[in-house]
């Protein structure tokens, strides 16, 4: 489940609270690995998923990345693409080098069985971030920015990809078994916008990963992109997608590539809500999503605020099934 390692967990809370501040928690291997392994301890989990930040790529990039107490994020803008190519690969590669200790650590603790996901922000998702120095917008700026310097975005973008394919190649030659993508600002963009923007720089980065020698499977994960997944699933190269909340289950079925994995797509605000409706939901999800291979999680992440029983209701309820 996405986020599954975070703050509805007290064991997560003691641990994070050992850490200066949440860049420390990121870059301190011993730290970041056991956030990572709490929640497949707890709940016998299939997958772990790398405790990390998507936007540790801009912080290693010289951004000045930090996280602001009850406002979350903040960034030094940037808005040419020479703001983001001031940093060597190498120099980049060195800070960020405690995730793939994390990562060495993660994996040699867990059972054979137990799958490890590694992941990076998608190009577009980090860039709008890069170009308006916080979360949280209805990325008007950066929309608006990429009508009107197109070119100055792409050579933004396209830094982001070089620098994110060797940043998930470092992943993957630590351990992680398969690489996700995450594009959490994808909702609301044109169709065009979403071509250029999106597609175009994921199919970029998936094609460099594979030119460097990367093997292992690739999820990708539009949230709010709508129908326009479909494009996503069928142009960027990735072997999975992931669904958001919104999708309709039977009816992307029948419309994405035979054979391509799917992983979604249960409301975060149903599991916290849990109720009779919650396991009928589960259900519902499997059946609409027969037929394909399909990794069940949420259609975003575990909220703080998720009661733990919840989760081990949704868990037994698959488990159940299988």
């Amino acid at each position: 489940m996405m986020r599954q390692a975070g703050r509805h967990l007290p064991e997560y809370r003691e641990v994070r609270a050992r850490a200066r501040d949440f860049l420390d928690f990121c870059y301190s291997p011993s730290l970041a690995a056991e956030a990572t392994l709490q929640p497949v301890r707890r709940y016998k989990m299939d997958g772990a998923i790398l405790f990390a930040d998507i936007l540790l790529v801009l912080d290693a990039m010289g951004r000045n990345v930090r996280f602001l107490e009850g406002e979350g994020p903040r960034v030094d803008p940037a808005t040419r693409a020479k703001d983001l190519a001031g940093v060597p690969m190498e120099k980049l590669l060195a800070k960020l080098a405690p995730v793939g200790e994390t990562v060495e650590r993660v994996k040699a603790a867990l059972d054979p069985g137990v799958t490890l996901i590694g992941f990076a922000g998608s190009p577009w998702t980090v860039g709008v971030y890069a170009i308006e120095g916080r979360g949280g917008t209805d990325k008007a700026d950066s929309r608006k920015f990429g009508y009107e310097h197109p070119e100055e975005l792409d050579g933004m973008l396209d830094q982001l990809v070089e620098a994110s394919a060797h940043y998930l190649k470092m992943q993957a030659d630590a351990g992680a078994d398969a690489l996700m993508l995450f594009e959490s600002w994808a909702e609301g963009l044109a169709e065009d916008a979403f071509d250029r923007w999106v597609i175009g720089p994921t199919a970029k980065l998936v094609k460099r990963l594979r030119a460097l020698g990367v093997t292992q499977p690739i999820l990708g994960f539009p949230r709010g992109a709508g129908m326009l997944v479909l494009d996503y699933a069928e142009r960027t190269g990735v072997n999975a997608v992931g669904l958001d909340t919104a999708i309709p289950l039977k009816r992307i079925n029948s419309m994405l590539p035979k054979g391509m994995a799917v992983q979604g797509n249960l409301d975060p605000m149903q599991l916290v809500a849990g109720g009779p409706g919650l396991e009928a939901r589960v259900h519902d999800i499997i059946d609409g999503l027969r037929g394909r291979p399909h990794i069940f999680n949420l259609g975003h992440g575990v909220t703080p605020e998720t009661p733990i029983p919840h989760v081990e209701r949704v868990l037994q309820a698959l488990r159940s099934h299988a």
